[in-house]
């Protein structure tokens, strides 16, 4: 009878330890599994219910990925995920212990790269494996981009819609998302461009996915584009924050990305100038510095003259944040050679804006603006060789000298000789003034 209470003891010693023994074997849960599908990589984002380490590695014939996370248990069940397209054909999870380990079976071989992301406004402690296909591998990356025929060819305005996939940006009342707005925006804007003869819009992504921001500008490099536009939608805490604005790169944004390339061999093996651009790989630090220099003070000059345009459209029907465009050293803004802007179509944590930016016919509304805009730039400064530089070549046009503008720049641009171009205005040298009027001879 005297040894009872021990005995109790030590059973309730037992089951604390016990539970405790069960708590450090599985510290978390994979409670949720979601799936996103872009045109070069499949993202695979575990949600977990606390951090957790863990580790990938691949195994072939047949191909597999496999995920092992520590101190984990899965109360998902993968078959409810649509594994009809991409590379996952099929995904197995058994435990060994305290590990959880998941087994994609693969429909080809693809390479992975995961990471951690820590808690947000939206989401908890999560796990990201992105599955990219082999043709989007970094050795491919590394070729100089393909220059496409010049002759009567389109303007290519590559239009980027902000965010997408695990990224949804900011969200409204009535949970509009920022990512469904721009992406309609966008989509609206392509179809105005594509159905103008001498135009071209490219989607940097045409569905719910996510790219990175470095891949953005990458995209419109790949494309030879003549303007990059990135389409967004504000937020703020203060629900009454509201307009619109338009960005371009701010003096000190364009200073540390010359750096950047300067310094980047990657970069040095790249073109600039758009289409029949020089690579700089070749030139010394000094050369490189100056070609580069110039090459982003043209495009900036023409991003503030675009963006300046497509402002005023947009302030004829709604309200801007600013009178004026705006600068900020956002990395999408970032390409040397490639006039960009980003336009924020208003404030999404507005309830009226938000009202507005749901609506389909507000959507065409800014869309249309910022068509309006690309439209009277390219009419007025088309790029050489494009179709729109060449209707316009049969007659002599003048055109109005602005910042950043050379001699050389504009009769290249204008599909003519730099002689022809002297000849034509009774030009000694090549001085020229801001604010002077040229005459464009017929080329």
């Amino acid at each position: 009878m005297g040894d009872r209470p021990v005995s109790i003891l030590s059973r309730l010693n037992v089951l604390v330890l016990t539970s405790l023994l069960s708590l450090t074997v599985h510290a978390a849960d994979v409670n949720n599994i979601r799936l996103w599908l872009a045109p070069d990589h499949t993202r695979l984002v575990f949600d977990l219910t606390g951090p957790m380490e863990h580790k990938v590695f691949t195994l072939n014939n047949p191909d597999r990925i496999v995920l092992d996370v520590e101190k984990a248990s899965l109360s998902f069940d993968p078959a409810k995920l649509n594994l009809a397209e991409g590379p996952v054909q099929r995904i197995r999870s058994g435990q060994n212990g305290s590990t959880l380990r998941l087994v994609l079976d693969l429909r080809h071989s693809v390479r992975a790269k995961s990471f951690d992301l820590k808690p947000n406004d939206q989401y908890g402690h999560r796990l990201v494996l992105d599955l990219i296909e082999p043709d989007a591998r970094p050795e491919a990356k590394k070729t100089v981009k393909t220059v496409e025929p010049v002759a009567g060819r389109d303007v290519v305005v590559v239009i980027d819609a902000g965010h997408g996939g695990e990224d949804p940006g900011a969200i409204g009342p009535g949970k509009v998302r920022e990512k469904d707005v721009v992406l309609a925006i966008a989509k609206e804007l392509k179809r105005l461009l594509d159905q103008t003869p001498g135009y071209r819009g490219e989607l940097t992504r045409n569905g719910d996915y996510y790219i990175s921001l470095r891949g953005r500008t990458g995209m419109a490099r790949k494309k030879n584009a003549d303007l990059f536009v990135s389409i967004h939608a504000d937020a703020f805490k203060d629900p009454r924050a509201n307009g619109a604005s338009v960005w371009v790169l701010s003096p000190r944004g364009a200073s540390s990305e010359m750096g950047r390339w300067l310094a980047s061999k990657e970069n040095s093996a790249d073109l600039i100038g758009g289409v029949g651009g020089v690579s700089l790989e070749d030139k010394d630090d000094v050369l490189a510095g100056v070609l580069l220099d110039m090459s982003m003070t043209a495009s900036r000059e023409d991003s503030r003259v675009v963006a300046a345009e497509i402002h005023d459209n947009i302030k004829q029907f709604a309200r801007m944040h600013k009178s004026y465009v705006e600068q900020a050293g956002f990395v999408v803004l970032k390409s040397p050679d490639i006039p960009s802007i980003l336009v924020e179509t208003g404030f999404i944590s507005n309830p009226d804006e938000a009202r507005k930016l749901r609506s389909s016919s507000y959507q065409k509304k800014m869309a249309n603006a910022v068509y309006q805009g690309i439209v009277e730039h390219f009419t007025r400064k088309p790029p050489a060789m494009t179709l729109i530089a060449q209707n316009g070549a049969s007659q002599s046009r003048t055109y109005r000298v602005e910042r950043g503008d050379t001699l050389s720049v504009i009769a290249l641009r204008n599909g003519i000789s730099l002689s022809d171009l002297r000849k034509a205005n009774q030009l000694k040298n090549d001085n020229i003034k801001v604010g002077q009027v040229l005459r464009i001879p017929a080329s």
